[in-house]
């Protein structure tokens, strides 16, 4: 009996549509590797940058946590937006715009003529951010087969920690050689690629036939009540918790969060599609990733902030020392998408968030000045492979399951919630790490100079750090929790 070779068959037809398949996900993930760097080396550079940047303007304690803040701020509030949006209009156009953004805002950050100045074009360098971060994994979810899922997600994981990586290192290298400036103009011609090739590679997804409605009224009472927690939290340790700008900005919050939560139930169309939150596996991802993250970004803030403030190293310097928390997220985060289908999303992502909480607490219990580098670089590594075994696992038990018209709101709530936890947290601990320091000092640790004052107020800004590692701690300990609230029984977490 012969076989007709002519003649096409199923399973090389299933073969070749596999490797089609195959192909078009790796080039998505090249696209979208591009989106990451930006995003992901803006941000880790001017955790070292900080103190370069305020002590060229002069700035003063408020504007030199608003240089951070204001693009965390309206990164999160817009991701929520965007996450609907995309599902409305389609991720490639909001992405590729978004790159567009970005590249543009980060030429005009290059020429800042002030701090004010600053703050303003970073907010809007974070418009272009949050279309980027908000269209990445989703676009991801939708290129990549659900057996090459998990893998998926690690590699994205390890792009962002290759790119935390390098940006400590770059942006102290081109602060210390160049000036702050050239931190934000790298950005240029990373983005120009970015734009053509997202052109050339990205597939159009039609939006749904039965078109829905844009809730601009519940973006806006998202951003009163975003705003309202970070502007309390900032300004409490700027300036002091019963000012009244502060006391405002916590009474907007109370009232506008439960009433943002109110309106996703009755509204129409919502922002946010309150049935993803009614799995629990997913619902308890979510705020766990909420509380993981407020505490894995604003650590590495806290030390290299402490080691330029209380032992005078340079941004180069600083950054060298923070370096393997993003070299740990790197080596971990690929070994964790391909444990995850061996053992599940739910057993990494409680093993992750437990190192973690140990690395916290073993840095708040040992942070001093002059503390041994090798036993602080140690610690930084573990909070890195913590963090990479965690956000894989996490994030394929939220977007596990989740119908292709829902995934850019599913992964903007990631988004949002994940940015939330970074804004907060990073609010949070530059108000503890200078709550004990008066008006000059606070200013001399933001300009990294407060070394050299010595006695009693370098103490006082130690003791803040410590107390600001022992939140985040607090933190790590909450999203332990919620790992372990979810259930290994449901589908989300079988994968």
């Amino acid at each position: 009996m012969t076989t007709d070779v002519s003649a096409p068959h199923p399973d090389g037809a299933a073969t070749a549509t596999a490797a089609s398949d195959s192909r078009y996900a790796w080039r998505v993930f090249s696209v979208t590797t591009l989106g990451v760097i930006l995003t992901a080396v803006n941000s880790s550079t001017l955790d070292v940058a900080l103190p370069a940047v305020s002590r060229h303007f002069d700035a003063t304690p408020s504007q030199a946590s608003w240089i951070l803040l204001s693009y965390m701020l309206v990164t999160t509030v817009l991701i929520l937006a965007f996450g609907r949006l995309a599902d409305l209009m389609g991720r490639r156009l909001l992405y590729i715009a978004g790159l567009a953004v970005f590249t543009v805002a980060s030429f005009g950050c290059g020429f800042a003529p002030n701090a004010d100045a600053l703050i303003a074009l970073r907010a809007l360098q974070a418009v272009g951010a949050a279309s980027v971060i908000t269209n990445t994994t989703a676009m991801l979810v939708d290129a990549f087969p659900p057996r090459m899922l998990g893998l998926g997600l690690g590699m994205n994981v390890t792009a962002i920690s290759a790119s935390q990586v390098a940006g400590p290192l770059v942006g102290g290298a081109m602060v210390t050689w160049f000036g702050w400036r050239a931190v934000f103009l790298f950005n240029v011609p990373t983005g120009m690629i970015g734009v053509v090739w997202g052109l050339i590679v990205l597939r159009r997804i039609p939006p749904p036939v039965d078109r829905e409605r844009f809730d601009v009224l519940s973006s806006v009472v998202s951003l009163l009540a975003l705003g309202g927690v970070v502007l309390a939290l900032s300004e409490g340790g700027a300036r002091h918790w019963t000012n009244p700008l502060v006391l405002v900005a916590g009474a907007v919050a109370v009232v506008t969060l439960p009433l943002f939560v109110w309106m996703q139930r009755v509204r129409r169309d919502p922002l946010i599609d309150l049935s993803l939150l009614l799995t629990r596996v997913r619902a308890a991802s979510y705020f766990c990733s909420l509380a993981a993250n407020a505490a894995r970004f604003a650590v590495v803030l806290v030390v290299s902030l402490f080691l330029q403030a209380a032992d005078g190293l340079n941004a180069f310097e600083a950054g060298l020392r923070v370096m393997p928390t993003a070299l740990g997220m790197m080596l971990a985060s690929p070994l964790s998408g391909r444990l995850i289908g061996r053992y599940g999303s739910r057993l990494l992502a409680q093993l992750g968030i437990s190192l973690c909480a140990l690395a916290v607490l073993l840095l708040a219990l040992t942070l001093a000045p002059s503390a041994p580098v090798l036993l602080v670089c140690g610690e930084l590594l573990l909070l890195g492979v913590g963090s990479g075994l965690f956000l894989p696992a996490n994030t394929n038990s939220i977007m596990w399951g989740v119908p292709i018209h829902r995934r850019g709101v599913a992964n903007g709530i990631r988004s949002m919630l994940q940015n939330t936890g970074t804004v907060v947290g990073t609010a949070m601990s530059l108000a503890l790490a200078t709550t004990l320091l008066g008006p000059d000092e606070k200013r001399a640790a933001y300009a990294g100079t407060l070394g050299r004052l010595g006695g009693g107020d370098l103490w006082n800004f130690v003791d803040g750090c410590r107390m600001a590692l022992y939140a985040l701690f607090a933190l790590c300990l909450v999203a332990i929790v919620f790992a372990r609230l979810r259930q290994p029984a449901d589908a989300d977490d079988a994968n």
